[in-house]
């Protein structure tokens, strides 16, 4: 790659030359599955298609349980940041953990923790425990088990696919995450009053089994011969975040990120939205459809993502990406037209996911294969905790400035933080593989 951040190579499986007739024609323009040619990331990525639309019957079965005891939407928020410190500090861990031992075995391991978690869930529904404490706890332990389990399955892409496929990979991950989005709690809401809300959580206790199944398929991913061998504690945690500091597209990567996100993502004046500016068009249409927008964007992005993820300027992918996001929320911020509004966000959605692409791959291919796993872990964190501050952002600016305003100003705060930061820093402009 011609850039000064150094990457690690030799984990790569063996590359092939391009097949010509992938290239050509309409298929440059739809969805690059070059990575599917994998056996081993097939089955990775096979079994992310059951298990996206799964942990969304959880997430939509959980606040509603904790909704349907208390009768308080204060409880339901609380219970999310009951699983956020979990999720956070098992997270800056578990990418420890995933550079010192055997990936798939992280992965086994986790991915039962998950389901078991699931089935207790289950047990508690069925059995009409009816307790909030107990919820809480249940979704602490899921969170900390899924902040062990990213770290370990997003860096092991990098050993499944080679250097020049991760965008595709990555692309192919996040349109199956983003179409479990979309259609996990619109099958939620349509099972509910058929099957029940208990049944939820053994559906998704169910296709967690296809994970581990897959999983157990993996090939073993131990520490590459040559690492130093250690201890995931306190001390390898805060090497990571030295070798952030000391790289610096990594860094860039991880500021373009809570740009788009913190000063970006509107979503806690959908409801608001909803209920003033778009209330002529019915304010449950209209709230649907602002969340709703976001993450079909993304999966259309996705299924045509041909059209990008063979770019090998991944910087400028990145940059181009975050201000198109500012500008289509900015866009969305101003239009008093609900369906030119859900245009806007379905927009940005779009460059969300080509932004995804390239800073996944950018964490995958500018970190040697020992750093992978905590250079997870904190992006895991920021694509967390960044939606989370956007929320007590946007909530507090909107209540000041009004929710039309915050937007649209938010949007060009994007629009100018990210010129500005690939200004003053040429090292994202410069990166490229």
């Amino acid at each position: 790659m011609d850039t000064d951040e150094s990457a690690d190579s030799s984990t790569q499986p063996q590359t092939r030359p391009e097949d010509p007739a992938h290239s050509a024609g309409w298929r440059r323009w739809a969805m690059d599955t070059r990575p599917l040619r994998r056996p081993a990331y097939r089955r990775l990525w096979s079994s992310t298609i059951v298990t996206a639309v799964g942990s969304q019957l959880t997430a939509v079965a959980v606040p509603k349980q904790i909704y349907d005891i208390t009768g308080s939407s204060a409880w339901v928020g609380y219970a999310s940041l009951a699983g956020l410190l979990p999720m956070v500090v098992f997270a800056l861990w578990g990418g420890a953990v995933a550079d010192t031992v055997d990936r798939r075995k992280l992965l086994l391991v986790t991915n039962s923790g998950i389901a078991v978690t699931s089935l207790l869930f289950w047990v508690q529904a069925v059995t009409r425990l009816d307790s909030v404490v107990a919820l809480m706890a249940l979704l602490a332990v899921q969170q900390a088990f899924f902040g062990l389990n990213s770290p370990a399955r997003n860096a092991s892409i990098a050993r499944l696919v080679p250097e020049h496929e991760l965008p595709a990979a990555n692309a192919l991950g996040s349109t199956v995450m983003q179409t479990g989005l979309v259609a996990g709690p619109l099958l939620a809401g349509a099972l509910i009053p058929v099957i029940g809300l208990p049944e939820l959580y053994l559906m998704d206790a169910l296709a967690l089994c296809v994970t581990v199944w897959a999983v157990l398929r993996l090939p073993s991913l131990p520490p590459l011969a040559g690492s130093a061998a250690r201890r995931a504690g306190l001390r390898e945690i805060a090497a990571g975040f030295r070798y952030i500091s000391g790289h610096t597209v990594l860094l860039l990567s991880f500021l373009a990120d809570i740009i788009a996100m913190v000063f970006g993502m509107p979503r806690a004046l959908f409801p608001q939205l909803a209920a003033q500016t778009y209330a002529s068009y019915g304010e449950g249409l209209a709230l649907g459809l602002l969340f709703a927008a976001i993450p079909i964007g993304a999966v259309v992005g996705g299924l045509f993502s041909g059209t990008f993820s063979r770019a090998r300027r991944h910087g400028w992918m990145v940059i181009g990406a975050v201000t198109a996001w500012g500008v289509a929320i900015a866009g969305f911020g101003v239009s008093r037209n609900l369906w030119i509004a859900v245009a806007f966000l379905a927009a940005a959605g779009v460059a969300d996911m080509v932004s995804m692409v390239f800073r996944g791959a950018i964490l995958l291919s500018a970190a040697t294969d020992e750093m992978r796993g905590r250079m997870q872990g904190v992006f895991t964190v920021v694509v967390a905790g960044g939606p989370r501050l956007a929320d007590v952002l946007h909530g507090t600016a909107g209540s000041a400035l009004g929710p039309r305003a915050a937007v649209a100003g938010g949007g060009l705060l994007v629009v100018a933080l990210m010129l500005g930061l690939a200004a003053a820093v040429p090292a994202l402009r410069r990166y490229r593989i």
